[in-house]
């Protein structure tokens, strides 16, 4: 192989004669990955046989493990990862503790596993990488982006019609229908359905519906009732009736479609009587869809009575003593469009939800959401986004936001209108979106085409995307669990980040920052072993024994490859007299030429020099103030490998 073309300069810069260490670089090679000219060199492969010959250090077993674990081979990531622990656990960092966790997990090996996560926590794993959550109280930043997953099933109640308007009575739940019991009602004329009345069910504790039966007492009549709202005692109910009344303006005697409030209450019987119409109900329009706000001293409800802005408006009346009501009050035009708003329902967290097709949606009824201040204002509306929400009509909504759970009306898997209008089940799921970009660490550039993966804490592989132009990924994980992120480009250093996520559903940006392999030159053997600092003691120039562990990975290279002629370096910094430092360096280069010498290394495939103070790689010249740090930078050891 023709490698030696030209004369290579290969620098590895080490330390000399210093007691503070640098950062880890973390180097993962990939066997058979082209490295230019010097593709042919496997650092596993040294690694490997660095050890065979009697060398270790803690730096050569995570690397070791690290080559494993990041190419998805636990088997060996394990063995590698616990001679570290085992040997060297003061030098094994955070992270290592927990990947060595996994990666005894992923061969099942679950006791040593538990025994390695208990230490990663004790050790203070639990806040190691963890990332700052960014809740979004609004539950959605924009149309259609949900900060909260649902999963919606139908209620084995519903019928082959109209089955709407789901309410809490209690431990409850209350809804209208007009297919239940038909034998005993009469179809109405207007949709040629049976008639519409109020039916109550058990709920559950895995909240499906049980024990169903028609509302009992004066509520249901042969008339249509739905729609109704209990009093947090179950002592008094609010609830919608409809009547047919003649119009007799019109020639054809058409019928028109007016709609009622009611109220009612339970008698010592337990059975709802004293049914009585409230008062700012009106012929020439339509009443109905009532709520109650959390302190229920304030009834809402939907009409188009003047002032009205389109075909239907959420009003709200102030509920005074002795069953009398202050004059109703529009909502607004923050709430109010100039379409249909229908269905409000207030919630224990003072949300206002309600229906609407004239504000920005996905399709007929959507429901939306807004936050109500103690007096009753009004916040910003949003859509609260799919599965709840479809192209069809979606309404009705009320919800138990303490325990996660709640009902609404939908005719979304039917085609006949409103004859299929079902009640829906739901379950708040608490998920985080986690999303960010990938960039070089040091220019800031996008660095499309990189690989990201989400694991879960079981190292199982949930989802691996490479990212397009805008070097943007995008998940949907769950709350209250940790997860794995890896970070992946030809070229970089792979990167690692472990995430718990709250318990709150919400945002998190956890951008990836990718280290380049070339800050040295793509030929570089010793940045691609990832050389640590040499040390030597002050004013000495023998060979320490814990310099031996990073020589003999040149060793090895030397012997695996017997084409490569190194010429050895050492340098100074500039404390002390000229002539001096320039002799105490020579004497150094020689000793490392001596020690490959003495390892059987031919000495024609050596030579050496020292270079004093002269080749500064700073400012820190004679006379000049510096740290400790800047001097050690310029006490340094460069391999140049020649032709």
């Amino acid at each position: 192989m023709k490698i030696f073309s030209q004369k290579i300069t290969l620098m590895i810069l080490v330390l000399i004669c210093t007691n503070i260490t640098f950062s880890q670089r973390m180097k993962i090679e990939k066997a058979n990955k082209d490295y230019d000219k010097f593709a042919y060199i496997d650092a596993r492969k040294i690694y490997l046989r660095v050890v065979e010959q009697g060398y270790d250090s803690a730096e050569i077993y995570k690397k070791l493990g690290d080559t494993y674990y990041f190419n998805d081979d636990y088997i060996n990531a394990s063995i590698w990862y616990g001679k570290l622990i085992n040997k060297y656990p003061d030098d094994a960092e955070l992270e290592y503790y927990y990947r060595a966790a996994q990666s005894y997990k992923s061969i099942d090996k679950y006791e040593e596993s538990d025994e390695l996560m208990e230490t990663y926590i004790a050790l203070g794993g639990k806040d190691h990488n963890i990332n700052v959550f960014e809740n979004d109280p609004n539950y959605l930043k924009s149309i259609g982006v949900q900060t909260k997953r649902y999963e919606i099933e139908k209620v084995q109640t519903n019928t082959e019609f109209s089955d709407f308007g789901p309410s809490f009575y209690m431990n409850k739940l209350v809804f209208a229908s007009s297919s239940h019991d038909l034998k005993n009602f009469k179809n109405d004329k207007w949709n040629d359905l049976p008639y519409l009345n109020l039916y109550v069910a058990d709920i559950n504790e895995d909240g499906t519906l049980s024990n169903l039966k028609p509302l009992g007492g004066e509520i249901n009549t042969k008339y249509n009732e739905s729609s109704a709202v209990f009093t947090k005692d179950g002592k008094t109910v609010y609830f919608s009736r409809i009547k047919f009344i003649k119009d007799k303006k019109e020639i054809d005697q058409t019928r028109t479609l007016r709609l009622k409030l009611y109220r009612a209450e339970k008698d010592g019987n337990n059975s709802w009587t004293n049914v009585v119409e409230l008062p700012f109900n009106n012929k020439e329009y339509s009443v109905s869809h009532p709520a109650l706000s959390k302190d229920e001293k304030r009834l809402y409800f939907v009409s188009n009575m003047p002032g009205t802005f389109g075909r239907s408006d959420i009003w709200h009346v102030n509920i005074l003593e002795n069953n009398e009501y202050s004059e109703p009050i529009n909502l607004g035009s923050t709430i109010n469009t100039g379409a249909r708003e229908n269905f409000p329902f207030i919630s224990e967290n003072n949300n206002l939800y309600f229906a609407s097709d004239g504000h920005g949606g996905l399709g007929g009824l959507d429901i939306f959401v807004t936050q109500l201040d103690e007096k009753g204002n009004i916040d910003k509306v949003s859509n609260i986004g799919t599965p709840i929400n479809s192209n069809q009509d979606d309404f009705g909504f009320i919800i138990k936001e303490s325990e996660g759970t709640g009902y609404f009306s939908s005719n979304k898997d039917g085609g006949r209108g409103s004859i299929d209008d079902d009640i829906y089940r739901f379950s708040e799921k608490c998920v985080i979106t986690i999303s960010g970009v990938v960039t070089d660490e040091f220019t800031g550039e996008l660095l499309p085409g990189s690989e990201v993966s989400i694991l879960d804490f079981n190292n199982k592989l949930l989802e691996k995307v490479a990212v397009g132009n805008n070097a943007i990924y995008s998940y949907i994980i769950e709350c209250d669990l940790f997860y794995i992120i890896h970070g992946t480009k030809k070229d970089y250093f792979p990167i690692e980040k472990i995430v718990e996520t709250p318990d709150e559903s919400g945002v998190i940006v956890l951008d990836l920052q990718l280290k380049s392999t070339d800050p040295c030159p793509p030929n570089d053997l010793g940045c691609r072993l990832n050389l640590q600092p040499i040390y030597f003691d002050f004013d000495k120039f023998n060979i320490r024994s814990d310099a031996t562990n990073e020589l003999a990975k040149i060793l090895v290279a030397l012997k695996e490859y017997p084409e490569l002629i190194i010429h050895i370096e050492s340098h100074t910094d500039s404390r002390g007299k000229d002539t001096y430092n320039g002799s105490l360096s020579e004497k150094r280069a020689q000793a490392t030429l001596n020690w490959f010498v003495d390892k059987g290394i031919d000495k024609q495939r050596l030579s050496a020099k020292g270079y004093g103070e002269s080749q500064l790689i700073n400012h820190c010249s004679n006379g000049e103030e510096c740290t400790e740090e800047e001097h050690q930078l310029n006490r340094r050891s460069m391999f140049i490998i020649q032709n």
